[in-house]
């Protein structure tokens, strides 16, 4: 009798399994600090995910329904060092990156981060200036190692916090974590010096819309950057739809309906977004609008898995393993030459292409899942 019982496949580790090393152009280079993609955008900021793991289930990223106690995580001896980390973060600094960013999963529940952060923060700049280093967190931890943190020499945090209501919060985070909780590693980052402090909210159309102006209000006047996130069709478990998404200039629409606002310049070219000021001076939100007003033209954005793969795109198919030529002995040099070459051939720019056909709701192929490259 067949067996029709159909196993349940989980795409993440196909990806992880493949450890196909890049190819080294046969002429060595000696980096710059300087390097252009196929469009000739920079590479200025890198992106590494210290874990898969997350101890929230939020609807938008790990959904409960796909991340179940059945989920098949990464081996934790299949995570790059604190070694490694480093050694690949100088780099792909020698490159021109400036800002490195620590993500997850949730990046606190990598044991001792606080060791990986104090290797970091000992590499320069191309131009003999201190990266800045920073991470973004669920905060769920952030109290208790905030201090830790700052000691360590991490520069700043982002951290991640979709209502101020405590039942939508915990709708949200899918394993009924409390708002205030949240609210607390807030102060306590705020007052070890973490800053400036940015709270991001992913806006999703029928789950927590009726919180922006809220979130505005309990943010407005103080030390926190509120930036409100247009709801992306990353990876394929969250089931994406463009009915779910609130445009940002919706958003601020709400806000400015109630508390008026004015468009001000932004802090760099690349800045990933809009920057809004209330005009009775208390202070500015954010919005990144990655579905109705894309960015991709300044997109000077590297991501580096927790298993060592590059991906150019946050809405990437498919990486390139460094870690495996650095486990192949290759030298440093070897390893800038591939990825100086990798870089060259750089040409994405998927929400463009997707921003041209949203009216169709076309569909791509199978994406990787924020919660492995990080966000």
């Amino acid at each position: 009798m067949q067996n029709t019982k159909q196993k349940k496949i989980i795409p993440i580790v196909d990806h992880r399994l493949s450890k196909v090393a890049p190819i080294i152009p046969a002429i060595m280079e000696e980096p710059n600090g300087l390097i252009g993609d196929a469009f000739g955008r920079p590479l200025q900021d890198l992106r590494i995910s210290l874990t898969d793991r997350c101890n929230f289930r939020c609807v938008y990223c790990m959904p409960i329904e796909s991340f179940g106690k059945d989920h098949v995580f990464m081996p934790r001896s299949s995570m790059m060092t604190f070694e490694e980390i480093t050694r690949i973060s100088q780099i792909f600094v020698n490159h021109g990156v400036q800002k490195i960013r620590l993500t997850g999963g949730e990046p606190l529940l990598r044991k001792h981060v606080e060791n990986l952060i104090e290797m970091l923060a000992k590499i320069k700049t191309h131009d003999g200036s201190d990266l800045d280093l920073t991470l973004t967190t669920n905060g769920a931890l952030l109290g208790k190692k905030a201090q830790s943190l700052k000691d360590a020499g991490l520069n700043r945090v982002t951290v991640s916090l979709d209502s101020m209501d405590d039942a939508t919060f915990k709708r949200m985070n899918g394993v009924d974590f409390p708002v205030s909780d949240v609210l607390r590693g807030l102060d306590v980052a705020h007052s070890v010096g973490l800053g400036p402090i940015k709270v991001n909210m992913v806006v999703k159309n029928g789950l927590n819309e009726q919180e922006i102006v809220p979130m505005a209000r309990y943010f407005k006047g103080s030390p926190f950057i509120l930036r409100f996130i247009e709801y992306m069709d990353v990876g394929s478990s969250n089931h994406w739809e463009m009915g779910e998404v609130i445009p940002s200039a919706e958003v601020v629409r709400r806000i400015s309906a109630d508390m008026p606002l004015e468009e001000i310049e932004p802090n760099y070219t690349g800045e990933t977004a809009e920057r809004w000021r209330y005009k009775d001076g208390g202070g500015e939100i954010g919005v990144i609008s990655s579905i109705t007003k894309t960015f991709c033209h300044e997109c000077v954005r590297a991501r580096l898995s927790t298993e060592g793969k590059l991906y150019t795109c946050l809405f990437a198919e498919s990486g390139h393993d460094l870690r495996a030529l650095m486990q192949g002995g290759k030298t440093d040099q070897e390893i800038s030459t591939a990825l100086a070459h990798l870089w060259r051939l750089r040409a994405d720019r998927y929400s463009e292409l997707r921003s041209a056909n949203t009216k169709s709701n076309v569909k791509t192929g199978k994406k990787i899942e924020m919660s492995y490259i990080g966000g």
